[in-house]
């Protein structure tokens, strides 16, 4: 029993680790010969090679039912969502509030406008085509070049009095500032057959005692040309660019928050989705102190 509860010191200790890691009578190292470490180490060489093999297999297969240009899955993509520039977001949504007489207010929102415009800029837009027709551009082969499909240009000139061209404060200097909207991207997408989906901005309903907003819209009557529509996908359409509207608000009130609500008008584009209340809309609020 003492035998047993007998400490080892640690020269003993190191001892018996150095025959662990190399025993010269048997040749064992780590506890096994030379020629159970090179069976062992083939072992699990021909193992991984065949889980690797059957990974790769899984994803070829899987790789070969897949559409390089739809994606499988985008059936809760029933309307797009709408987007905002300028975007300054708040604790509960999109929240804009400068003042008209002190530019560091609203310098930074103008820059906002001018670095997302610059992707419309002619040079920009050089590898797209320009298009006059009002209908659906329905393309069923790739005929542009390197196995691509056709996107039509967009560029700021369209935005008239809010491109930034004429005005490179987009309004913010008089109170009447530009806002531009977007529809994103959903593949092979009509917001509508036969006319153009368009912009309608508003006061929210809850104002009641303001006079209803006016608004200028670029393109005229702030519509989104069809001929945009549909889209294919990055890949088949790798210089397309979403049509912008561009919305000049000429009468908010001063030093008044008020809440604007931009929805898309079109036969296949919903905007009462109590879930998502980007789906077809945007709203925001905004304050213009003097």
């Amino acid at each position: 029993m003492a035998a047993l509860q007998e400490k080892k010191s640690c020269s003993q200790r190191m001892e018996e680790f150095q025959r662990y890691c190399w025993n010269p009578d048997t040749g064992q190292m780590l506890g096994r010969t030379l020629s159970r470490w090179v069976w062992i180490s083939l072992y699990y060489v021909a193992f991984y090679v065949v889980m690797t093999g059957l990974f790769a297999l899984c994803i070829y297969s899987l790789m070969c039912t897949l559409d390089p240009y739809t994606p499988d899955y985008q059936d809760q993509l029933k309307s797009p969502g709408v987007t905002l520039r300028p975007d300054v977001y708040g604790e509960k949504g999109l929240d804009i509030s400068y003042n008209v007489s002190d530019n560091r207010t609203w310098t930074d929102l103008v820059h906002t406008l001018h670095d997302f415009l610059a992707g419309y800029s002619p040079a920009a837009q050089e590898d797209n085509m320009y298009c006059t027709s009002e209908k659906v551009f329905t393309q069923e082969s790739f005929r542009a070049p390197n196995h691509t499909k056709f996107s039509c240009k967009f560029t700021t000139d369209m935005l008239q009095n809010c491109s930034g061209l004429m005005d490179p404060t987009f309004g913010f200097a008089e109170g009447k500032p530009c806002f531009i909207i977007k529809m994103n991207r959903i593949v092979r997408f009509l917001p509508s057959n036969k006319t153009a989906p368009r912009v309608d901005c508003a006061f929210d309903q809850h104002h009641k005692n303001i006079q209803p907003l006016q608004v200028e819209y670029y393109p005229p009557n702030g519509t989104f040309s069809l001929h945009y529509f549909p889209y294919y996908g990055k890949k088949a359409q790798p210089h397309y660019s979403n049509p912008l509207v561009a919305a000049k608000l000429l009468n908010i009130p001063r030093n008044t928050e008020v809440v604007i609500v931009c929805k898309i008008l079109a036969e296949h584009v919903t905007f009462d989705n109590p879930h998502d209340p980007y789906e077809g809309k945007v709203e925001f609020k905004l304050k213009i102190q003097k």
